[in-house]
């Protein structure tokens, strides 16, 4: 069995945790990728997946043959692509994962022009709230909303957000404006959480301070936790308390006067917004064409470059 191949199969086997699935996938029959994954096995001189009746499990030499597989896979159909002119004209499925809001907000409207302006790609998107692994997942760019730590990852910055507390005008006038982290005891707030918790551990900086440190916590009384931003926000708006939220997700609701920014001398500092791909300068025309035409249109946001005038806070 040629080797490469092999390989192939293995990943396919490994990703979908089964040799029918993998088998289905790849077109072929479950026994022949079953004596495809001895023959590697043999080959390679160590098992690499783990059977059961019920689950395919990787070994940890599985693990980390597996990773290498991909990563070799992923260089070949890169110079496939390059000798085909993938590398030359845009071209292809274009996959892309963004954050939930942003992704509606943002991301949707420059894939479409995207789109229009080059016929001969397609795209895909997935947007969510958890952040998704590039390579795992088989995603060629990614929008972040963070600081990002160091990594192989090659990161284009677009702009920037304020981390901003909320609230509406009517229930300010009923409950009063918060000034100090202190305040937010005496105050109704929705929650976010991925995991269910019900506290509320808000983190502020001196007036004009930079983060650093622990910060002062304001801790406000939960009323709702939900896993996306825009339930808090709809509450907010609807004059039930506080709520965090990114400036990008509350602009139009704060410039028509629906909701008012408080605390605004204690917010962190601004999260950068990027865009990341894996592959830098060797990246398929199609990334780095929609890198350019997407960083050109965000860097021009007036809500992420930083010139967008906000109301005064109450």
């Amino acid at each position: 069995m040629d080797k490469l191949e092999g390989m192939r199969i293995f990943v396919a086997v490994a990703d979908a945790r089964g040799f029918a699935p993998a088998a289905r996938q790849l077109g072929m029959s479950p026994p022949a990728v079953t004596r495809a994954i001895v023959a590697l096995e043999t080959q390679v001189g160590v098992q690499l997946l783990r059977r059961s009746t019920r689950t395919v499990a990787l070994t940890e030499a599985g693990a980390r043959f597996h990773a290498d597989c991909k990563r070799i896979l992923v260089d070949i159909e890169e110079a496939e692509a390059s000798a085909s002119g993938a590398h030359v004209l845009p071209q292809g499925l274009l996959s892309i994962t963004a954050p939930t809001m942003f992704g509606r907000m943002h991301v949707a409207p420059l894939l479409l022009g995207f789109l229009a302006q080059h016929p001969q790609v397609t795209a895909r998107s997935h947007f969510s709230d958890q952040i998704v692994h590039l390579l795992d997942e088989g995603f060629d760019l990614a929008l972040r909303i963070a600081h990002l730590p160091d990594s192989g990852l090659t990161a284009v910055r677009v702009g920037h957000v304020r981390r901003v507390v909320i609230a509406s005008p009517q229930y300010l006038a009923e409950h009063g404006v918060p000034r100090r982290p202190a305040d937010l005891a005496q105050h109704q707030a929705m929650g976010f959480s991925q995991h269910g918790a019900t506290e509320a551990r808000w983190v502020f900086y001196p007036p004009g301070g930079k983060a650093g440190g622990d910060g002062e916590v304001g801790h406000p009384q939960v009323r709702l936790v939900s896993n996306g931003g825009e339930t808090s926000i709809t509450a907010a708006l609807a004059g039930h308390g506080l709520a965090r939220a990114l400036s990008y997700q509350v602009a139009d609701d704060v410039l028509a006067g629906r909701l008012q920014l408080v605390m605004v001398d204690h917010e962190p500092p601004p999260i950068p917004v990027q865009l990341v791909s894996a592959d830098g300068r060797k990246a398929a025309a199609k990334v780095r064409a929609f890198v350019d035409y997407a960083a050109e249109r965000l860097r021009a946001e007036p809500v992420l470059n930083g010139s967008l005038v906000w109301p005064a806070s109450p």
